[in-house]
């Protein structure tokens, strides 16, 4: 038995495909986790939505910005980008299963791994948020999404303010802040407030800005973080943290870490992708 964390397939079903077979999955034995932005950009989003239903529990996934984005589209409230690859499930005979399906998936997940927590999320943590209260908060808008209330979420779910938490944020102001901290977090300050332009690498961070998993006091520190979401971080495998979007489709390759005991140390799968997208 074997679990394996997947940075961003992003459509990419036969990168995933290639990845899966390299490891011998067997869906009755191991577990996927998948870090978000299971769709976009790639040449098969809806394959990849498929391949993960038909896996059942042995696929766990977190939704991601692309994947919140393709049911905001879907809700006719924001229209497609340019570049975006959703025509293939916006317009399935089963669409409305497969965004069913993503609709029931995740913001967070947690794993006991040996004497630490396993966190996941798509893009990062608020230093302040343990672990127990980051599922907590991603639970609060699992709950809207989940709910007949998702249309009116969606239309007030974009926007960069606030970008700071605070325990006394109520309504939409609070679970934006949530989503925006869970799928596109990249950079914040000591306090936590959030910078949305930049995109580059670490050594990018703005004046009195950091990546989010270097705060000083973050509440997580003890704990394992894995995320995706930041192909220009590149592959980063410490005793904190796991960053596995390594740009699969943008001519990079699919990662994945293969977690066996807490004892052992993780080993690093990875997948060449055929597809290269420009990033954009």
């Amino acid at each position: 038995m074997a679990l394996y964390l997947i940075g961003d397939v992003q459509g990419c079903n036969t990168a995933l495909q290639g990845l899966l077979d390299t490891v011998a999955f067997s869906p009755s034995r191991d577990t996927l986790y998948l870090l978000g932005d299971l769709v976009n950009r790639g040449p098969d989003s809806a394959g990849v939505l498929r391949r993960l239903m038909g896996y059942g529990v042995s696929a766990q996934c977190l939704l991601g910005n692309h994947d919140l984005h393709l049911l905001a589209v879907s809700y006719g409230v924001r229209p497609a980008h340019r570049k975006d690859t959703l025509d293939g499930i916006l317009h399935a005979p089963d669409r409305a299963p497969m965004l069913e399906w993503l609709r029931q998936q995740h913001l967070a997940l947690e794993l006991a791994w040996g004497k630490k927590t396993l966190l996941m999320v798509h893009a990062g943590v608020q230093p302040a948020w343990s672990a127990a209260k980051t599922i907590a908060l991603a639970a609060e808008v699992e709950t809207i999404l989940r709910s007949p209330e998702a249309g009116e979420f969606f239309h007030a779910m974009y926007g960069n303010q606030p970008d700071v938490w605070s325990d006394a944020l109520t309504g939409m102001d609070r679970s934006r802040l949530i989503v925006n901290t869970l799928t596109r977090m990249r950079f914040c300050t000591a306090s936590g407030q959030m910078d949305f332009k930049t995109t580059d690498g670490a050594d990018s961070a703005p004046a009195g800005y950091m990546p989010w998993f270097d705060a000083p006091n973050r509440q997580t520190a003890q704990d394992i973080v894995a995320f995706g979401h930041w192909s220009t971080l590149g592959l980063l495998a410490r005793k904190d943290v796991y960053a596995l979007d390594t740009g699969c489709v943008w001519g990079g390759c699919l990662s994945a870490l293969k977690l066996e005991t807490p004892e052992a140390a993780p080993s690093l799968v990875q997948q060449r992708c055929e597809q290269a997208q420009k990033p954009g």
